[in-house]
């Protein structure tokens, strides 16, 4: 077990949270013009890097907020946590 700093609450024990997948996937903003290939790649295909990786999260268990991480997915190491509303923090090779 590790520990997760939730941006909300503070550092707690990563038994409280879940992932969700990956973060900043931008919705087609015309998703009528979209043909089906397209629409596809966007519900169904991320990215799975060995290496950084931006997460959804939530604290179930907690506050039952939804934010962000910034994890390396070697070391599985949580490099930074951030609110929903932030942008997205450079990529630095960690």
């Amino acid at each position: 077990m590790f520990v997760i700093k939730c941006p909300y609450c503070g550092e707690r024990d990563q038994t409280e949270f879940s992932c969700h997948g990956e973060s900043h996937i931008a919705r087609p903003e015309n998703p009528n013009e979209v043909n089906d290939k397209e629409w596809g790649e966007y519900l169904f295909f991320r990215s799975n890097p060995k290496g950084m990786h931006y997460e959804r999260w939530t604290h179930d268990h907690g506050c039952r907020q939804w934010f962000n991480v910034k994890r390396h997915t070697v070391t599985d190491k949580i490099i930074q946590t951030y609110t929903m509303g932030e942008e997205k923090p450079e990529d630095d090779n960690v």
